[in-house]
């Protein structure tokens, strides 16, 4: 991978401009190489080449994915066709942009949200050829960069052949076009390189219409327009649908494309509204069933849903890229006493989630709100861990599931600094070491999940007879068996239930037990 760099101007503080330039090149260095060393690393002796396990199923959606991934465009004008043959689809080419604060986070920080933005890129389909830190008090209100900095970005860009420049922020309208005018080529931001990892990996309807939504609010205070140039005259009745009378300047084109915008938000929120209906019956079903609900949440590429694959055999699609997963997936698991409860896997968070995103996918993140124990993945390998903790728990607050009781289960534990093990298990007070590929702490997390899930608040004593065993088995499966006899009459059973078993069970009850 090619990291040549232009030098960069700073502020004068503390090391000479030059030493700082080595400093945030070495860091550069470190940011390209730093994803590929942790996809390599995750690869077991017994995985296959993408580092699946038997857990993780065929994972057939795979080679669907990889098949969709971005290409820059590709001519059509060739002198000979049997070129066709051997022209190779070439990805697109960007060149990444960070600005670090010191007033707001060291450097560490500012090369983890950096290497961060590299893992998107290249999950939305792109090969990232350089980058470029520039230490600002606050970033330009004109360019995000500064003026020599954006200008050495331009030489950057050029020398590279890059088609693209990614920005570690959210750029507003004038920040991007005064960039593009520096730079010469298309610059895009940190939120819409999510959004656009989003619309490629979400498959269900209602998934597909979250995400819609959440372009949609992104795009509507950045569009483009022409000016009175392109103001639409009302004609007849015919041409304008509204006759004599309407006949004037009429709207500009940003005018049209903006009212339209408003119409199709507004019919997506409707839409999106009915679809979780149906999520609403099925969870009411659940707890009218009394079965636990537990919620699977975490930062994206934590491995949540290759846990959720050993836990409960799911088969739920596997990568080692953020956002493989979007859907929620719902899954039926048992205590090892037997007792029933549900897990469901979420979409995974990142640091500064757009806004759009989280209210767009507000009612999956209920399902969250609603469950019983939520089940919080952190990679323990990551360099930052306390990072991705603290951007789950402020996500979960905007959507009031901070109240949920929490199992921290840092996973990955099998390529983890033990270090990092041991300080992370010190600092939360309720949290297991795992491995979803090795197995490792499975079996304590499901102990822990069993001692955390709600307990049955009716206690009754009473004799079930003989031929009316399914209601033993109900006790056994949904509720808390303290004590149980089989005696000539039936079943004697000392237990807690819940509210609508105990009036089954009302008929055969002994004594009242406070």
């Amino acid at each position: 991978m090619n990291q040549r760099h232009v030098p960069a101007t700073e502020q004068s503080a503390g090391p000479t401009s030059s030493e700082r330039d080595q400093e945030f090149d070495r860091a550069i260095a470190r940011i390209l190489r730093g994803h590929g060393e942790n996809a390599a690393q995750e690869v077991g002796e017994n995985d296959d080449p993408d580092g699946h396990t038997a857990f993780d199923g065929d994972q057939l959606d795979l080679a669907d994915r990889r098949a969709l991934r971005r290409a820059a465009g590709l001519s059509t004008e060739l002198s000979d066709v049997t070129e066709v043959e051997y022209r190779q689809l070439r990805l697109e080419r960007v060149v990444l942009a960070g600005v670090w604060s010191s007033a707001d986070s060291n450097r560490a920080e500012a090369e983890v949200s950096l290497q961060e933005l590299s893992a998107l890129a290249a999950t939305a389909g792109s090969d990232v050829l350089a980058g470029v830190l520039q230490r600002r008090t606050t970033p330009d209100v004109a360019t995000y960069l500064g003026a020599g900095k954006a200008a050495a970005l331009a030489d950057l860009v050029a020398a590279e052949g890059a088609d693209t420049v990614i920005c570690d922020g959210e750029l507003s309208a004038s920040q991007r076009r005064g960039l593009e005018d520096i730079v010469k080529v298309k610059v895009v931001d940190r939120t819409a390189v999510i959004l656009d990892i989003f619309a490629q990996h979400a498959k269900s309807r209602e998934g597909k219409a979250q995400v819609e939504l959440a372009q949609l609010e992104y795009l509507l205070p950045r569009l483009r327009g022409w000016g009175e140039s392109m103001s639409r005259q009302a004609g007849g009745r015919v041409a304008g649908g509204a006759g004599i009378g309407s006949r004037g300047p009429g709207e500009t084109k940003i005018e049209l494309d903006r009212r339209r915008i408003r119409s199709r938000m507004a019919k997506l929120r409707r839409e999106i509204k009915g679809m979780g209906t149906a999520r609403v019956e099925k969870r009411s079903l659940r707890h009218a069933r009394a079965v636990p609900a537990v919620s699977i949440a975490g930062y994206t590429n934590a491995g949540k849903s290759s846990l959720l694959n050993r836990l409960t055999g799911a088969g739920v699609l596997v990568e080692n890229a953020l956002f493989a997963t979007l859907d929620p997936t719902v899954r039926r698991a048992q205590t090892p006493e037997g007792r029933p409860y549900t897990l469901a896997d979420t979409v995974g968070f990142v640091r500064s989630l757009p806004h759009q995103l989280v209210e767009a996918f507000r009612s999956t993140l209920e399902e969250v709100a609603e469950s019983d124990v939520v089940l919080h993945v952190v990679d323990g390998s990551h360099p930052d861990p306390e990072g991705q903790l603290a951007a789950v728990r402020a996500v979960l607050a905007d959507v009031d599931a901070q109240g949920v009781p929490e199992l921290v289960a840092i996973n990955k534990a099998d390529i983890a600094d033990p270090e990092v093990l041991d300080r992370l298990l010190r600092r939360e007070k309720n949290a297991v070491a795992v491995s979803a590929r090795t197995g490792r702490g499975v079996e304590e997390l499901l102990a822990r999940i069993s001692e955390m899930l709600p307990v049955p608040d009716v206690e009754l004593e009473v004799v079930v007879p003989y031929d009316h065993g399914e209601l033993v088995h109900r006790v056994h499966t949904t509720g808390q068996v303290l004590d149980e006899e089989h005696t000539a009459d039936g079943t004697r059973l000392l237990a807690r239930v819940r509210p609508r078993l105990a009036a089954e069970l009302e008929r055969y009850r002994l004594s009242r037990t406070a």
